[in-house]
């Protein structure tokens, strides 16, 4: 069934024209990536979606009585309310419903003090009637279910009470997320929703959408993300619409075979009408009449024929290999026995580190576990450590930062890079720009007119270009657009001299390294490969670390002992834990059977006749709500421990 279609839709902003014949399907429960680059019109075209913004020309269809959730890139939440009462306005109907449900509790006790029996009939109508419903949508567990969400998006129990108008931009964001992951609407439009999350919440989103039973329509920079969420992906180019029927790494295999057809098609198409032309001049050479009216009639086949347009679909970049102007010895970087503290915290230590030339490690880790601090220690900015650092022969370390002060806003892109290397020749620098997409005119931008991705492409050429042999790169792809991302693990990939470098960004480490080094428990841990190869090792590490654990182990036997009652101790306490969660099912049952029986006492004429025993009734089904409310906090908990 489908969700949304659109037909030949055409935005303008003024005379720009942003967006022109875009047609597309989404169907019921497809989870569909947009890309392309800034500036393309992605957000343009999810506004025109939500109806904010309007459009020119086309047709939108959406499926009957559809609900869309939205989530901006920039959200401003400005209310009194803390941090859970804002999540929890998303079950305003649930809250009322609650609130009319109490009334009427009251309104029954009345009428049966007053001995009014119509009014009371008609009363306990509606109550079993809104009992019914509260039940239905899961009244009883709404305020858990937002609890979860926020836990699940990164926040922390003590956060729950902040004011919102206190909260950061980026806390917001996740307020508004959260929000509209609890309203479950029929489609959700997400623009950038991992920025702002860490790894983990990055992780958890991922798996609670991909357990999403509606549809999901994103925009997002983090490639990895769409791979593991997505099925279709529509690419916004040249103001239309591509649509590939597979995730992110599927769309770009089909981008780059796509490519090379238009190229084709477009040099064919251009072959063709130069022969064309060269018939027509011949014919018209010879001067006879004969061959002028076939000249004309060429002329008019040529002028009906298809003109395929150059195709910018893709700018091309040049393969080159950035080899260091110095080239270093085999062993770049030894490290021994690296320690680190803040007072009585200990962020690492007896690290030892081997880095050799040519090599491209990743550092990988919690937030706080001390990453920038161990590049900082490496590039002697911090002094105070405890260890070893030894730096091999013509060994030139420098620290790539996308803020760098080096560029200069009034030079052109071509004299910023030609002024730092003024022997290369024009085309040499030309063909090093190429490389990083800088093509044609683009290399007269001033710099000060440059994206903060354009400007991060010519800090990293520079380096690159240096006598620098050994790049430290602290989060290089933050903040860039896709095709940027693209263009420096490109260079990155083929650049000669060393790289060590941090990042979050899945994708990236998975192209880039061939090691990961994961700092935690205060030590850090090598995976030669990328982080596949990472995720896959630690996941039969910990298998096998659970088998090691169940099974006995050749140890002694005073060992075995201490072990044997570890584990019938672990396994009394799940017994245990199961027992609860079994007797705990059970009274919510019973609760719920006992609430149901006591309804039914309110509908009898003997007891709504009597407004002593209606009141008492009330009370008793008040009480009994009270304690399956407590129920079921108590076996979610109880679920907790168990997957712990």
């Amino acid at each position: 069934m489908i969700s949304i279609a659109m037909n030949n839709i055409k935005k303008s902003f003024g005379v720009d024209v942003i967006l022109e014949d875009i047609s597309f399907t989404i169907n019921e429960g497809e989870r569909v990536a947009l890309v392309g680059s800034n500036g393309t019109g992605k957000t343009t075209l999810f506004k025109i979606i939500t109806k904010e913004v309007d459009y020119d020309l086309g047709d939108i269809f959406y499926a009957k009585d559809l609900s869309i959730g939205y989530l901006s890139q920039h959200v401003d939440i400005e209310n009194d309310n803390t941090l859970i009462e804002e999540v929890l306005t998303v079950f305003e109907e649930v809250m009322l419903l609650e609130k009319e449900i109490r009334v009427l509790e009251h309104d029954i006790a009345e009428a049966g003090s007053l001995e009014d029996h119509d009014k009371l009939d008609r009363l306990m109508k509606q109550y079993t009637k809104k009992t019914d419903e509260f039940t239905k949508i899961n009244g009883y567990a709404y305020n858990s279910e937002a609890k979860g969400i926020l836990i699940g998006l990164g926040f922390k129990e003590e956060d729950l009470s902040k004011k919102v108008r206190m909260l950061s931009g980026g806390e917001k964001t996740r307020v508004m997320l959260g929000k509209l992951l609890l309203k479950k609407p029929d489609i959700l439009l997400l623009d950038e929703p991992t920025n702002h999350l860490d790894t983990d919440s990055v992780q958890w989103l991922e798996a609670f959408l991909r357990q999403y039973r509606g549809t999901i329509f994103v925009i997002s920079h983090d490639r990895y993300f769409l791979d593991q969420l997505t099925n279709r992906t529509f690419e916004l180019f040249n103001k239309s619409i591509r649509v590939y029927n597979g995730n992110y790494s599927y769309y770009i295999s089909q981008r780059e075979i796509q490519a090379e057809l238009d190229e084709k098609a477009y040099e064919e198409n251009l072959a063709e009408r130069k022969r064309q032309q060269e018939v027509i001049d011949q014919l018209k050479a010879f001067g006879r009449e004969k061959q002028v009216k076939r000249a004309r009639s060429r002329e008019k086949l040529l002028d009906k024929m298809d003109v395929v347009e150059k195709p910018n679909y893709m700018k091309k970049r040049a393969k080159i290999t950035f080899e260091p102007s110095v080239k270093s010895g085999k062993d770049v970087l030894k490290a021994r026995g690296l320690s680190k503290s803040y007072g009585e915290r200990c962020l690492f230590q007896n690290v030892d580190l081997d880095i050799y030339r040519g090599e491209k490690i990743a550092l990988i880790g919690a937030n706080g576990a001390g990453k920038s601090t161990l590049f900082n220690i490496l590039l002697g900015v911090d002094k105070s450590f405890d260890g070893d650092i030894d730096f091999g022969t013509n060994v030139y370390p420098v620290y790539f930062d996308q803020e760098r002060d080096d560029l200069q806003p009034d030079k052109t892109v071509l004299e910023e890079v030609w002024s730092t290397y003024p022997n290369f020749t024009e085309t040499k620098v030309r063909n090093m720009l190429g490389a990083f997409l800088f093509t044609g005119d683009e290399v007269y931008k001033l710099i000060g007119t440059l994206s903060g991705g354009e400007k991060a492409r010519i800090s990293l050429l520079k380096l690159m270009l240096s006598d620098s042999n050994f790049l430290f790169l602290d989060e290089p792809t933050n903040h860039l657009d896709i095709e940027s991302k693209e263009v420096l693990e490109d260079a990155i990939t083929n650049y000669e001299g060393t790289v060590f470098v941090i990042s979050h960004d899945r994708y990236f480490l998975n192209k880039v390294p061939d090691q990961i080094l994961v700092l935690e428990d205060q030590s850090v841990k090598s995976y030669l490969g990328n982080y596949d190869y990472y995720i896959e090792k630690r996941a039969a590490e910990k298998a096998a670390l659970e088998f090691a654990n169940q099974r006995e182990d050749t140890t002694t036997k005073t060992q075995l002992k201490i072990q044997r009652k570890k584990d019938k101790e672990k396994e009394k306490e799940e017994k245990k834990l199961k027992k609860q969660i079994t007797e705990t099912e059970e009274a919510i049952h019973n609760t719920e059977l006992e609430i149901e029986n006591l309804n039914e006492l309110l509908c009898l004429e003997e007891i709504y006749s009597n407004p002593e025993k209606v009141k008492e009734v009330a009370e008793q089904k008040s009480d009994k709500e009270k304690i399956l409310h407590e129920l079921m906090s108590t076996w979610e908990m109880l679920l907790e421990a168990q997957q712990d």
